[in-house]
């Protein structure tokens, strides 16, 4: 039996609480995804596989059922603490091919720049696959424009949630999931 996701969705949340498994339990409540039997995978955007809103995906899976995930997660009980958890997303041209999914979880940044290292992460390891010649060395946005230019890489884009951890010890967590259905 062959397991080829054909839909995904992206998803975040964050959970606050004393105990830090239920900050975990409380983020992915948040995110939505919760009920499902999460297990993780590597981080490969599926050919042929569209990316859908996280309602039009919600309606395809049912509580309890395995679900395969690339999760980014972070969590801290140290007040004021900023954290990020972000997926990055590149998909080729070419929809025979497959893409990259990327997972970036830190502390310091915010969530714009959380954001753009998680894209920059996956379009550069897309790129290297496709043999896209890229000077490393630019920043993200002058390297998009190479990607882009070299026609081989159609989209690129990421999910994330940054927040400060909350004050009096409790725990914050914070998660970015791609869900393949």
């Amino acid at each position: 039996m062959r397991l080829i996701p054909r839909k995904l969705l992206l998803t975040r949340g964050v959970g606050i609480h004393k105990e830090k498994l239920t900050s975990f339990e409380l983020a992915l409540r948040e995110a939505g995804i919760a009920q499902f039997n999460l297990v993780r995978v590597s981080s490969i955007f599926p050919p042929h596989c569209q990316i859908v809103s996280t309602e039009e995906g919600m309606q395809l899976l049912q509580p309890g059922e395995i679900v395969f995930a690339v999760i980014a997660e972070m969590s801290s009980n140290e007040p004021g603490r900023r954290m990020a958890a972000s997926i990055g997303v590149a998909r080729p041209t070419d929809h025979d091919k497959y893409g990259y999914l990327s997972e970036h979880h830190t502390y310091g940044q915010t969530e714009q720049e959380a954001g753009d290292y998680a894209e920059d992460l996956a379009a550069t390891i897309l790129a290297t696959t496709l043999g896209i010649n890229f000077d490393a060395e630019k920043d993200y946005n002058e390297r998009k424009e190479q990607y882009m230019m070299g026609g081989e890489i159609v989209d690129s884009t990421s999910i994330t949630v940054a927040v400060t951890a909350s004050p009096g010890g409790v725990w914050t967590t914070v998660i970015s999931a791609a869900i393949l259905i």
